[in-house]
């Protein structure tokens, strides 16, 4: 009985399964201080929210074909939002091999985490810090714009609830967002990483 589309998470122990009652903190990495190449998203898992975290790692390399190693997301789509950040943002990624992936072991196919990859990756390249406060959300398109998805009220209000003091949200979202957390809609990839922190838009991207 109940919703269809509910999803309830669980963790093998030593004296069985056991409910995971807030799932999101699993999937968060625990530090003491903020470092590139990391950026917080919320995923739909059904109804359910669930914080995420993306982190990617980029290093100078002479071979003419850079590897591309992705855990825990669609390939396809880190591949493409990789393509657009050379396009469009100018980043030199044909020189470096990309590793992104998210932590906790959490799965993410859906394009909402596409900003969130972008951000990790402009970081990493650049060496700059988006805070740990901060998450994006948001489907990126191949012109570099940044397009609306669902449930972004939602998504937001687990965010707040988890203590994030910043969102970064496509604009033209017209949904009802919760009070106490600052969002920043954005239109572009420009736009999205200049807000992410003030030490990206003092960067040449």
């Amino acid at each position: 009985f109940g919703a269809a589309d509910e999803v309830g998470c669980f963790e093998q122990r030593d004296d069985g399964i056991h409910e995971v009652p807030d799932p999101s903190g699993m999937f968060l990495h625990q530090r003491d201080s903020d470092t590139p190449g990391s950026a917080n998203t919320v995923t739909m898992d059904g109804k359910r929210a669930l914080v995420g975290e993306v982190q990617a790692l980029a290093n100078a390399t002479t071979m003419a074909n850079p590897r591309r190693a992705v855990s825990g997301l669609d390939q396809a789509r880190v591949l493409m939002v990789l393509a657009v950040l050379q396009a469009r943002m100018d980043l030199k990624l044909h020189e470096r091999e990309i590793y992104v992936a998210t932590v906790g072991g959490m799965r993410v196919t859906e394009p909402a985490a596409d900003l969130a990859i972008a951000l990790s990756v402009a970081s990493t390249v650049r060496k700059v810090v988006i805070p740990h406060s901060t998450v994006a959300i948001g489907e990126v398109g191949l012109a570099g714009e940044v397009r609306r998805v669902t449930a972004v009220g939602r998504r937001v209000a687990e965010a707040k609830r988890l203590g994030f003091r910043h969102a970064i949200i496509p604009a033209g979202s017209d949904e009802t967002l919760p009070s106490g957390i600052r969002v920043t809609k954005v239109g572009d990839l420009e736009s999205a990483i200049r807000a992410a922190t003030l030490s990206v838009v003092d960067a040449p991207f």
